[in-house]
């Protein structure tokens, strides 16, 4: 029995050690083959030591130094360069992978996988070399597998420049897709329009079509043409039918020329592209959807989202911030648009911060009750509105100014900025308002329909025209139009709340205290909203 029981735990530690083995050879194999599909992926930008003479290197600059010195910069222009994961997934993920290169010593774990990157991967090895130029300058060269040798001279003194303009060169040949996203972000718009132009010829469709939506976004940053941006946004989402941030821009696009159910569709064409709103796009890109049908919530959250992934600046071309600001002031939420525009990150080449300050502010004030300093918020932002790196952010906002002017008792300076400021609901519909404070019903309420078919899938016309039944006794008239922009809508508060006005006054307490509360979920801090809660409550119970 000893023996048999020997025997067997002899068996079992046979059986447990070639389990063991076959366990180790698995993981081996698996990291192995983890290994070979990293070097068959490896899209790095590998900076290699640069050569330097010896005299420099006594001053303490060798060739580690400077290859350091351009590993620096290159991570600095990776890290200004807004660009969504979705877009960073389209180039190849180069921006995560820049790393300085240092040769091991012997056989290594590490040596296998750099031989396997060499010979099977498509990294960008960078190296050159710095000279001392006859009179005492400097000449700096980068070369690499595809970047072809460009070499850089300055004084003795501009070593850092020399750098800065060799990392931009390399970053430009290596990843021109997002070089074009850096110089918009820069609000270098026409460099980046020169470059789109003559990178495309040779690249791939992906990077074709990113170069196509960089080059639309540095026209309209310019005032260039818009027709010529929306045939080069047309044409990228051609070439890449899931390149969705084209689509957001391609929708922006019609907005800025005022056709903003035309806006609605390609929005909605995108939706039905991505079989729904299911994460197949990222949020971020339903903005200018969410704009249009005021689903607020959304729209912020997505922003927020972006501004908490990307240091709080964004990856748009508009700042976060002020973004937010619009958003929580559109939400009835005074305090947490003033908190946002205090927590701006300063940038002086991003002209739409101090323009979104003044409108926001002007907004404030204005629902306020101080109509004289939302008007002057508003002519600041008119002035700052000039600009088209601004202009091409935010279409159709200047008929925001026109109702700020008339609460000033500014008349004519309304009707000039409704007669110059396009064809946008947001436009007809303060007309219909401004023609309805005057007076001139009728003419208002031709006005409210003009609006309406403007953009028959927009709710704010109806919302605004249903308010306006309302304040004439039509309630019944009144409730059909809110009906129906709370359908175009499902996620704005104020059609919600002005429709629980209504059902008040015609004491439907409890009607009137479910519309509140479902209002309540898209506007949690409107506090108006709150102060009609509360009283429908109290009277329902």
């Amino acid at each position: 029995m000893r023996e048999e029981w020997i025997r067997r735990a002899g068996l079992r530690l046979r059986v447990g050690f070639q389990f063991f083995i076959a366990l180790a050879a698995t993981v081996l194999g698996v990291g192995f083959a983890v290994m070979i599909y990293d070097a068959v992926t490896s899209r790095r930008v590998v900076i290699e030591a640069f050569h330097a003479p010896p005299g420099l290197t006594a001053r303490g600059i060798d060739g580690a130094v400077i290859a350091s010195g351009l590993l620096d910069e290159l991570s600095r222009l990776q890290h200004a360069t807004r660009s969504s994961s979705a877009a960073l997934a389209v180039s190849g993920a180069w921006a995560d992978n820049i790393k300085l290169d240092v040769p091991e010593t012997g056989v290594s774990v590490g040596e296998i996988s750099r031989l396997l990157r060499e010979r099977f991967g498509r990294d960008v090895h960078i190296d050159g070399d710095l000279v001392e130029a006859l009179g005492g300058g400097l000449a700096l060269t980068a070369r690499g597998n595809g970047v072809p040798a460009k070499t850089f001279a300055g004084t003795a003194m501009e070593l850092d420049k020399l750098t800065v303009k060799a990392a931009e060169y390399v970053y430009s040949r290596s990843q021109p897709a997002r070089w074009a996203q850096y110089l918009v972000d820069a609000g270098r718009n026409t460099e980046a329009v020169e470059f789109c132009r003559t990178a495309v010829a040779g690249t791939d469709a992906t990077t074709r079509a990113e170069l196509f939506n960089d080059w639309a976004n540095a026209l309209e940053n310019t005032g260039g043409s818009l027709q010529e941006a929306l045939l080069l946004y047309r044409e990228a989402v051609k070439l890449q039918p899931d390149l969705w941030r084209s689509y957001a821009n391609l929708m922006n696009t019609y907005m800025l020329l005022g056709q903003e159910e035309e806006a609605w569709k390609a929005g909605d064409s995108m939706r039905i592209a991505a079989g729904g709103r299911s994460g197949r796009v990222p949020e971020l890109n339903y903005l200018n959807m969410d704009l249009l049908t005021w689903n607020l919530q959304a729209w912020l959250d997505a922003t927020q989202a972006d501004a908490a992934a990307s240091a709080g600046v964004g990856t748009q071309v508009a700042s976060a911030s002020q973004i937010i600001a619009d958003v929580q002031m559109r939400m009835h939420d005074p305090d947490a648009a003033i908190l946002a525009l205090k927590t701006t990150k300063e940038d002086a080449s991003d002209p739409t911060i101090a323009a979104m300050t003044h409108f926001v502010s002007g907004r404030l004030a204005t629902d306020a009750g101080d109509a004289a300093s939302g008007a002057t918020e508003f002519e600041a932002f008119a002035r700052a509105f000039n600009d088209p790196a601004v202009s091409s952010n935010y279409p159709g906002y200047p008929c925001w100014i026109a109702p700020s002017e008339e609460a000033a008792g500014h008349t004519d300076k309304a009707d000039a900025v409704l007669n110059t400021a396009g064809t946008y609901v947001d436009c007809y519909r303060f007309r219909a308002d401004i023609l309805d404070g005057r007076g001139d019903w009728i003419a208002a309420q031709k006005a409210y329909a003009d609006a309406v078919a403007l953009a028959p899938d927009l709710p704010a016309a109806y919302y605004s025209w249903g308010v306006a039944l309302a304040r004439h006794g039509d309630l019944a008239g009144a409730v059909a139009k809110l009906q129906d922009a709370n359908q175009r809508g499902p996620h704005w508060a104020d059609p919600l709340k002005a429709w629980g006005d209504v059902l008040t006054k015609q004491s439907q307490r409890k009607g009137a205290l479910a519309k509140y509360d479902e209002a309540l979920k898209y506007a949690p801090n409107w506090a108006a909203l709150k102060e009609a809660r509360d009283a429908a409550a109290k009277h329902a119970s």
